[in-house]
């Protein structure tokens, strides 16, 4: 069973890509029926749709399904954007994509190298000395855009950079704190206190087959 009408996504709160997929729908405004997963058990729908079995995953009611959370952010956004996330105030919207692919094939590695040393053959401090350089660089764009990554409102590319941003800062708080990157600690701040991420960090009962889930983004 599900909403009639409504696409289903398939989410886990944590998931920094899941993440960056619900803000994006929470701030378009676009609904759909979230079905919060385990990510340990994974229902056989969502297996039946997307057999690469992870998260987010987007399936529409015409049965088209996007796996990748970009692709979510982007569908809900050029379906309804009433914030201009799509509109940088500064650099142009492949700017934009382009960092956020910095961090996906760049950032992304290095922080499950330090949030997971034991995984990887490298040490962690290595890690941290390259990812604290992609760091670096958001923090001189925050200098140069007014306190966002491009331009002085929030776009795209802030809500896809910033849940990684986040995971990176909770692997040693303290340590995190002390870097020179003041502007960017502001930004994660902002964004951690700001509604939209309150909404898209509500939490849910994990879904059970069968059952219908919640109508997101929620009131």
């Amino acid at each position: 069973m599900q909403h009639p009408g409504l696409p289903v996504l398939y989410s886990f709160r944590r998931c920094p890509y899941a993440m960056r997929a619900r803000l994006a729908l929470a701030a378009s405004g676009e609904p759909c029926e979230l079905r919060e997963v385990v990510l340990k058990n994974k229902p056989p729908e969502m297996l039946a749709v997307s057999p690469k079995g992870t998260v987010p995953v987007l399936a529409m009611v015409d049965g088209t399904v996007l796996e990748q959370s970009l692709d979510i952010m982007l569908w809900a956004l050029r379906r309804n954007d009433p914030l201009r996330w799509l509109e940088p105030g500064a650099g142009t919207p492949d700017d934009m994509l382009a960092l956020v692919a910095a961090c996906d094939n760049d950032f992304k590695p290095q922080l499950d190298r330090y949030k997971y040393p034991g995984r990887f053959e490298d040490s962690s401090g290595n890690a941290c000395e390259r990812g604290s350089q992609f760091l670096l660089q958001l923090e001189a764009r925050l200098a140069a855009g007014s306190g966002q990554l491009f331009g002085a409102r929030t776009t795209l590319a802030d809500a896809a950079v910033m849940p990684f941003v986040r995971q990176f800062a909770m692997v040693d708080s303290a340590w995190f704190e002390g870097q020179p990157w003041p502007l960017l600690r502001t930004w994660l701040a902002g964004w951690s206190k700001s509604p939209l991420f309150e909404r898209a960090m509500r939490k849910y009962a994990p879904w059970v087959s069968g059952e219908i889930g919640v109508v997101y983004p929620p009131a």
